[in-house]
């Protein structure tokens, strides 16, 4: 009976299993288990499901319940909630992505100055007479050079970008 009722109700106000799932924060996987009947949901979610339904739990447990068509504006504006909030979710975990990568490119930075302030150019002692000793030498110290000179520039845009990026 619960399961019907459940099926019934769901379809009357227009919503998808999955649709229904994200307004209850569960997994679409369990709201098809309780419309076959191979699970219940508990007394706090069959409270929400009322809730999202606009329908007594007394109705969702045992009352009969004619199928009706949605209302279509409703129903759309309800599609269009469910929309919202996914692509809320989008940019917050976008916002999040970024936010680290910022922070990582910042750590990135230092360690790099942190290992190029150990070597301390010792590449400029070696024997520049070896062709591979010499194009390695060559190429840290035009790494180096480059390096040393961006960087900051980087680092700065980093920092700002984190802070621009953080959650408020």
């Amino acid at each position: 009976m619960l399961n019907e009722n459940i099926k019934t109700i769901r379809k009357s106000k227009g919503l998808s299993q999955e649709e229904l799932a994200i307004k209850l924060n569960v997994v679409r996987q369990t709201v098809s288990k309780w419309e076959q009947g191979l699970s219940v949901p508990d007394s706090n979610m069959l409270i929400s499901l009322s809730e999202v339904f606009e329908t007594p739990v007394s109705t969702l447990l045992g009352e009969e319940i004619e199928e009706s068509t949605p209302n279509e504006l409703k129903s759309i504006s309800e599609k269009l909630e469910v929309i919202n909030l996914q692509l809320v979710r989008k940019k917050s975990q976008k916002q999040k992505i970024i936010h680290w990568l910022f922070i990582s490119a910042c750590v990135a930075i230092v360690t790099i100055f942190v290992f190029l302030f150990i070597i301390n150019g010792s590449y400029m002692n070696w024997n520049y007479d070896n062709p591979e000793t010499a194009v390695i030498g060559v190429g840290i110290h035009s790494f180096e050079w480059l390096f040393v000179r961006l960087a900051p520039f980087a680092f700065i845009g980093c920092v700002i970008g984190a802070i621009l990026t953080r959650r408020k």
